[in-house]
């Protein structure tokens, strides 16, 4: 399922904000300036590099160390939200994130764990089909943490949509006992809600360096809310709903990009195709 917000202006002024985008400053000559998301100014993300030619990422950093979880809305939160549009919710979570237009998108996703290098890993699959291996490295990309892969289809022939749920914290560190209660209650029919702040990073290879130089559309959604219920549907194969809060400006894409969002998200699940 997905239904569509209103977008809105959000969030507090950059300084006031616990969540914010930042660029690390670099000395001329020193390469690339990494793209990160923040948290109380510390860097908890690099993102995938401005520049959209480079292979998409996700990366846990030294900062991402506190779920980011308000107990104001966690009972409104323990049941499935219904309206994307929903104030309350919405409200609480836009007091955590910078200034800014966000799309707010409710959506239903069946989570699958994902530890790197291992079974399903984007990183070391789908991105390495395209992009090959890091040139300097001679090693895939790697995220610094266990991710959940959620959906993925065709955008056309030569684009693919590829979406993940990025705990603040691994898995590893949630308590056991919410893991198991909330095991118990999806069993029973409860369908609970998470929340996160989204991007939309389109990425192309410059040059044919892998076997399916395709367009990689990453929609990653960093969990501010849910951990708990995220890994508890992960391991009983049960549905969540996630209210995404999808920055417009901050994410790696063109307006029209974010646009087709709600209906990409609509079509069936596919994978990508290809000759390999």
């Amino acid at each position: 399922m997905i239904k569509l917000g209103d977008p809105r202006s959000l969030g507090l002024p950059a300084p006031e904000a616990r969540l914010r985008f930042d660029t690390e400053l670099q000395e001329i000559g020193g390469g690339p300036r990494r793209r990160l998301l923040m948290v109380d100014d510390e860097p908890a993300f690099e993102l995938s590099f401005y520049c959209g030619t480079c292979p998409l990422l996700f990366r846990r950093l030294e900062g991402a160390r506190e779920k980011l979880s308000l107990e104001i809305v966690q009972e409104q939160l323990t049941g499935a939200l219904d309206d994307p549009d929903d104030d309350r919710v919405i409200d609480a979570f836009g007091a955590l994130l910078p200034e800014g237009e966000y799309l707010p998108l409710l959506l239903g996703v069946e989570p699958r764990l994902v530890v790197p290098g291992q079974e399903g890993d984007y990183f070391s699959g789908e991105q390495v089909t395209t992009w090959g291996i890091d040139q300097f490295w001679g090693l895939p990309e790697h995220p610094h943490t266990p991710y959940y892969r959620t959906f993925e289809t065709a955008v056309d022939a030569d684009a693919h949509l590829y979406e993940f749920v990025v705990p603040m914290v691994p898995p590893t560190w949630n308590e056991r006992k919410r893991v198991e209660e909330y095991v118990a209650l999806m069993k029973q029919g409860t369908v609970p809600t998470a929340v996160a702040i989204s991007t939309l990073d389109v990425c192309q290879p410059a040059h044919d360096l892998g076997d399916d130089p395709s367009v990689h559309w990453g929609l990653t959604h960093f969990l501010l809310d849910g951990h708990h219920k995220l890994e508890a549907a992960a391991t009983a194969g049960r549905p969540v709903r996630l209210l995404s809060l999808l920055t417009l400006g901050e994410s790696l894409a063109e307006a029209q990009d974010c646009a087709r969002l709600p209906a990409l998200r609509a079509r069936p699940r596919s994978v990508r195709a290809t000759s390999t």
